[in-house]
Formats: C-alpha cells, sequence, structure tokens
C-alpha cells in the first residue's frame, strides 16, 4: 500500500534523506517549508510542497507524520535568545501539527519526531553504564531540558490516537551533511583532533540507518515511546577521530584542549567535551537490523562517498 507521509524539516539533512527513500519505496509525501520555491527546486516535482500546514484540507489521509524541523542545536553559542529558538522553532511547528491533528477527519497512524541523545545529558564519568530508553533526563542541563520539551510537544498527539515515537538521535553521519563533512576535510588533511580528554562516549548513526530507523518506527505498529537513534557500537571520541583519520589513510596528532572550547562554546561544549554511552535497546528488541552496525565499515563507506 503507498504512503502518504507528512515530513517537517524535509529540506534539511536527515528530512532530505528521508524524502529520497519514501519517494523510492514509492509513497508520496508533503513537505513543509517555510520557502516552497526553494523546497520544490531541492526536492523535485514529485513531492508535494506546503508552506504551511494550514494548506493541508481537512479531508486529506494522510498515513504518517515526521517532525524533524527545528534550529540545529550544534552552531552559535546557547545566549539566551539561542535557547529560546531552539525551543521555539520546535514548539511552534508541533503545535502546528497537533492543529492539524484535531481537525483531520481521518487522523495519521504513527507521528515519529526527532529528539536526541541529549535527552540523557552529560556525565564527568565516561565509565558510566549506557543509556538505555528507560534512563531519566538531567533538569537544569539545556540539552537535556530542551530533548524533554521536543518530547513533550509531540505527547498532546497521544490523547487522538495517534502512536508516537520520539527518535533520539546520535550525531549522524552522512557525506551530504551534518557534523561529517567538515570533520572529514580535516581528517583527510591530517587535521583530525582529539577534544579533551578523548574519554567522552560518542554515539553516532549512519544516515542510512537513521533513515531506516524512522522507515521502521512508521511501519511498525509495536513501536511506540522513545527510541534511541545510535548505533550499537559507541566508540569514545579519541577512538572515533582515529577511526575517521585512518579512513583517510591518515593519523591523529592534534589535540585540543577543553578550556579553549568552553570559552569559545559555553554550554554548548558539553555535546564536545561530555557525554553518555547510549545503546539501541528499543529498536533491537523490535528486531531493527542496522546495515551500519560498526564505525570502520560507516566511516569507509562515507569515505568513499565523501
Amino acid at each position: 500500500m503507498s504512503l502518504n507521509v507528512l515530513v517537517t524539516g524535509a529540506t534539511g539533512f536527515i528530512g532530505r534523506a528521508l524524502v529520497a527513500d519514501l519517494l523510492r519505496g514509492g509513497a508520496s509525501v508533503i513537505a513543509l517549508s517555510r520557502d516552497a520555491r526553494a523546497a520544490r527546486a531541492l526536492l523535485g516535482p514529485r513531492v508535494r510542497v506546503v508552506g504551511s500546514l494550514q494548506e493541508v484540507a481537512d479531508d486529506e489521509a494522510i498515513d504518517a507524520c515526521v517532525h524533524l524541523a527545528g534550529a540545529r542545536v550544534l552552531g552559535p553559542p546557547w545566549t539566551a535568545g539561542r535557547r529560546r529558538l531552539l525551543l521555539e522553532s520546535r514548539a511552534r511547528i508541533a503545535g502546528d501539527l497537533m492543529a492539524l491533528l484535531r481537525r483531520l477527519r481521518q487522523r495519521p497512524r504513527v507521528l515519529v519526531g526527532a529528539s536526541a541523545i541529549g535527552w540523557y545529558g552529560r556525565s564527568p564519568d565516561a565509565a558510566n553504564p549506557p543509556c538505555d530508553e528507560s534512563h531519566s533526563p538531567q533538569p537544569g542541563q539545556f540539552q537535556s531540558d530542551l530533548c524533554v520539551a521536543i518530547e513533550q510537544a509531540l505527547r498532546p498527539a497521544q490523547a487522538l490516537g495517534v502512536r508516537v515515537v520520539a527518535l533520539r538521535f546520535g550525531i549522524v553521519l552522512g557525506a551530504d551533511g551534518g557534523a561529517y563533512p567538515p570533520q572529514a576535510r580535516a581528517a583527510r588533511f591530517g587535521l583530525a583532533s582529539v577534544l579533551g580528554s578523548g574519554r567522552q562516549p560518542v554515539p553516532w548513526v549512519h544516515i542510512q540507518d537513521a533513515v531506516g530507523l524512522a522507515r521502521f518506527a512508521i511501519d511498525h505498529e509495536a513501536l511506540a515511546g522513545p527510541v534511541n537513534a545510535v548505533a550499537p557500537q559507541a566508540p569514545t571520541q579519541a577512538e572515533f577521530a582515529r577511526a575517521l583519520a585512518a579512513s583517510f589513510g591518515r593519523g591523529v596528532w592534534l589535540r585540543m584542549p577543553a578550556a579553549p572550547l568552553r570559552l569559545a562554546l559555553g554550554e554548548m561544549a558539553d555535546l564536545l567535551l561530555e557525554g553518555r554511552p547510549v545503546v539501541p535497546a528499543a529498536a533491537r528488541e523490535q528486531g531493527y537490523a542496522f546495515r551500519f552496525p560498526g564505525l570502520e565499515a560507516a566511516l569507509a563507506d562515507l569515505a568513499r562517498r565523501h
């Protein structure tokens, strides 16, 4: 059966890959974008682009919604204004989605939303046991508070009879966007670096598995609630840097102390210098098979594409 899927954030890094995968699978896609003309040019004529969810009629038969929209978390320092933007850019569109769900005559079966492993906060102890989906957030840490707000904004859909899945993404690695291209350029020129102690965990996921988990969440009725969208293998940052450099036949000779990063980035430096080991317990329990469970194979694939 052909699916009709509404995607917010469709022109972003994960969104573009998801839309392409949905189209290859024969689905119809409605994409929400503030710049409809640019989105049409980027996504192609097979995608129906809307500038507002008000353009979606009450009798539209939507099978699934995927909410990926929101300002990039890793960017300018988390000033008070930046924190408001990060929260409001997600909450506003989530609110518009809830309004759409309430007025649709036939509601979607599932709403898949993008959260992040920031839910689990930071920890100075790299030896902490891995976090599965049952672990609690860390109130008072902004990255954790942001993820809590994201997931809370999705919950009203449950009262409308819609299954809700919150994908808690790790670092998504892809040749066409996200964190990988700048790191790959540095590694190619022998400039890969250990950050701080290098002992902090780096939960990651290949873009093909990020998309695969989103599709899995759409298709599998038994999957609901939070889902850690990370690969089973979680290296330390030093191990990640060495593997990235090795994928280009290089070594790692540089180290960036923590202090300059904290001075430049403030609390946002926690994303680079601290973390929690995270495991994809829910996805594996439901039978998801990772295409790239190991880091070396994932980086080799991306190096060929870069």
